[in-house]
């Protein structure tokens, strides 16, 4: 995404206190060396042929804080008294994070007051009844073997802001760390705000657990290798249905409710996907160019069809019912099963015969044990959100950015969703891994025209 943009992240105070954590000041020794707060990764990355003076002013200044342990520390270690909740839907590698983060405050800063929320939100809540869970590395060694959250997770209840800010206070918490979503983390900065209205001393640190890959700004979320790992191996099952059966169709649907990430990033990876359909691209079902027309194509030419889609896409097509969940997105209409009764009816009107398998391993997706490189990731993001709430840093989420961990402010990355680019080479290699027609559209100068309209307001 072009542009200019204020990564600024919001500190406590000063930080005056020697961290617990030896290490070095001089590149070298063999040493580890401690992040400075004028360390940073340029946003940027991409240069034009025509660059404009401004995009020029966006590349020098686009400048965003690395991550990392500090030598000096905004909290007395002894005085902390730290909390963890998950929140949103599960996600592979959530207790991953929860082990790095206890992990990181007890041993290697001598943290003693470690408490899991449970149930999300919900859990500060009064009027629910859960009881917190006093944490150290012994009760969370083994976390990370198991799915699902050691905490337990729940949607909703962060729009209770002042009950959950009052909960805070009365557990006597400096730091919060929340695992969550695009909704879970506009959550986390309404919180942030309130403490900060109340001139209180406590940091509010993010970590970004969005299975779909969506916030904007993070180059992965982790859960996201582990989804594709599951993904491609149901993909491969549908491949095998399909194969061994006349006519055989395999339909498998996956997570991503705007951004088609995860289906587009299986369709790279098992080499066997003949369509893949996400939120980002629309298609249209009936006429010579549409879907089912196209995959008829595909059956009178191989005699078997795999087709990826994407529980965003094709929203268009299905009445919606305008009702929201308790993490406040629209309910969405089932186009894994609305696909399964189009396809089955249109070849049964033209008389040919089809065997047809359809797939939905969301849930088993959701929660499994993440994949040795999401375990990587999960241990990093959760150290690096110990460091940055033991400095002080607060209402920030950690991030990677080209490789680097970072500090990114969370009024940025719940700004907008990130989106699979349709002219981007992510989806074009899709296209060619796939061999579907770039648009499944039977006017599409109309749909382009409509588009760039739109675009240009």
């Amino acid at each position: 995404m072009k542009g200019r943009f204020d990564f600024t992240v919001d500190e406590l105070g000063e930080c005056k206190i020697p961290s617990p954590i030896k290490l070095s000041t001089v590149h070298g020794d063999f040493v580890a060396n401690y992040v400075r707060d004028d360390e940073f990764v340029r946003y940027n990355v991409d240069v034009y042929g025509d660059v404009l003076e401004t995009e020029a002013d966006a590349y020098n200044n686009n400048l965003i804080q690395k991550a990392g342990p500090r030598e000096k520390i905004f909290f007395n270690p002894n005085h902390v008294n730290a909390g963890i909740c998950t929140c949103g839907g599960l996600c592979p590698g959530l207790n991953d994070v929860i082990r790095a983060i206890v992990r990181c405050l007890y041993n290697r800063y001598g943290v003693r007051r470690i408490r899991g929320i449970r149930f999300g939100f919900k859990g500060l809540l009064p009027d629910q009844n859960f009881d917190t869970i006093d944490l150290s590395p012994d009760c969370v060694d083994d976390i990370h073997k198991t799915g699902g959250s050691f905490l337990g997770t729940s949607r909703g209840g962060g729009n209770r802001v002042m009950e959950i800010v009052d909960a805070i206070e009365a557990l006597n918490m400096n730091m919060l760390f929340i695992v969550g979503g695009d909704g879970t983390q506009r959550g986390a900065l309404d919180i942030a705000n309130e403490v900060e209205k109340r001139g209180l001393k406590i940091a509010i640190v993010g970590i970004p657990k969005t299975i779909d890959n969506d916030l904007i700004f993070i180059q992965k979320s982790f859960g996201f290798d582990t989804a594709v790992q599951k993904a491609t191996e149901a993909v491969s099952a549908a491949h095998m249905e399909a194969h061994s059966h006349i006519n055989g169709i395999g339909l498998i649907k996956l997570m991503g409710r705007e951004s088609g990430f995860i289906a587009t990033a299986t369709a790279l990876a098992s080499h066997e996907a003949n369509f893949c359909l996400i939120p980002e691209i629309p298609f249209d079902m009936d006429g010579k160019n549409g879907f089912l027309e196209t995959l008829e194509k595909r059956i009178e030419k191989r005699h078997h069809a795999v087709v990826i889609v994407a529980e965003g896409a094709g929203q268009e097509l299905l009445k919606a019912s305008g009702e929201h969940d308790a993490s406040g997105n629209i309910k969405l209409g089932d186009i894994g099963i609305y696909l399964k009764d189009r396809i089955t009816e249109y070849f049964k009107e033209k008389k040919i015969h089809i065997n047809l398998k359809y797939i939905d391993p969301s849930y088993q997706i959701r929660s499994a044990p993440a994949a040795p490189t999401d375990s990587v990731y999960c241990e990093r993001l959760g150290n690096n959100a110990v460091h940055a709430a033991m400095a002080g840093k607060t209402k920030i989420v950690i991030g990677l950015v080209h490789n680097k961990y970072v500090h990114l402010p969370i009024r940025l990355v719940t700004a907008k969703r990130n989106k699979v680019n349709p002219e981007g080479s992510m989806w074009r290699d899709t296209i060619d891994a796939t061999g579907q027609p770039v648009l499944m559209l039977n006017d599409r100068e109309a749909f382009i025209q409509k588009h760039l309209k739109t675009e240009k307001q």
